[in-house]
């Protein structure tokens, strides 16, 4: 199946995102994390609100991935000082191990390459094996770790990743 990205820019989209991501989080992630701590990280980063000013005052792109016109996951991305940081990067449980990661990568490779920056990042949680030696194998490496403090007494505990984009 081929995958295709479309950018979220109106408020319904935003509240079909908000949902996405929680649905996706909330299954995800409550191996590596609590389920406290995901609430709170939603809340704060994934809510409509949140999402509303990440995308109008913040300069984060939001796209669903989709085949076939069917949202399988979504992506954010932030073009900033040369390169495109790859905020997030989720995909339906049913719709993994299927090849669109690995499609909405180079798509993202593409997309860096038309606008001339030279690397794509990211932040993993440390305890995210799966999802790092998935980034290893399409061409990241780490670069250095990274805690982050987002409050209520939590925080991130991550590997930042960058792959270098090249110039065909």
């Amino acid at each position: 199946m081929q995958l295709s990205l479309a950018k979220i820019k109106s408020e319904k989209e935003i509240v079909s995102l908000a949902q996405l991501a929680s649905d996706i989080w909330h299954e995800y992630f409550v191996t590596i994390i609590s389920k406290e701590q995901i609430d709170y990280m939603v809340e704060k980063f994934q809510s409509v609100p949140a999402l509303t000013d990440q995308i109008t005052n913040q300069g984060y792109e939001y796209y669903f991935m989709t085949s076939q016109g069917d949202p399988m996951g979504y992506l954010g991305i932030k073009q900033d000082a040369g390169k495109l940081f790859l905020s997030k990067f989720y995909i339906q449980k049913e719709h993994r191990g299927k090849g669109y990661a690995s499609q909405a990568m180079e798509l993202l490779v593409e997309m860096g390459r038309k606008r001339n920056l030279g690397a794509i990042w990211l932040t993993v949680n440390r305890h995210n094996a799966s999802t790092i030696a998935v980034y290893e194998k399409k061409g990241f490496r780490i670069i250095r770790t990274q805690v982050a403090d987002i409050g209520n007494g939590f925080v991130m505990d991550d590997f930042v990743m960058e792959k270098e984009i090249e110039f065909i």
